[in-house]
């Protein structure tokens, strides 16, 4: 499986940077990921394949208005992803500001991490963090069961 996660804007936290790297390193282990950073929502969409150009990705946008899934229903949503859709998935985290209408309806699917608004930079860390605790839950691994 292809996982992208890409966020708008340069990393400005050493600690944030060192923390994405770190669960990206542990992706790896599952799926053949990679985390970019865009300049803007115009480069989030051609990345995406939005634009006719390059390979249509799977957009699923982390908005606080999205739907909310445990790390159980988010394992569950890769899996069903990995068996239906053969397409890369592309988790995409917004500007500070969050994400416009026109971006918001050309996704795929929209996800929220909850009801609290969450500063950009963390949310990427709480998102990879998911990811990889969903891929531990497919596969059976012991990291999942200390919660």
């Amino acid at each position: 499986m292809k996982l992208t996660v890409a966020w708008i804007g340069k990393t400005k936290s050493p600690a944030v940077q060192s923390l994405s790297d770190d669960y990206l390193k542990r992706l790896k282990q599952y799926a053949e990921a990679e985390g970019i950073s865009l300049k803007d929502e115009p480069g989030l969409l051609k990345t995406s394949g939005r634009d006719g150009r390059g390979t249509r990705r799977y957009l699923i946008l982390l908005d606080s208005r999205g739907k909310q899934l445990s790390s159980e229903e988010l394992a569950q949503f890769i899996r069903s992803q990995q068996e239906r859709n053969p397409a890369p998935l592309l988790f995409a985290i917004g500007p500070a500001d969050g994400f416009t209408e026109n971006t918001r309806n050309q996704a795929d699917f929209v996800l929220s991490l909850g009801k609290m608004t969450i500063a950009h930079e963390l949310a990427r860390v709480v998102l990879l963090e998911q990811l990889y605790r969903a891929f531990t839950i497919l596969k059976g691994h012991p990291y999942h069961l200390g919660h």
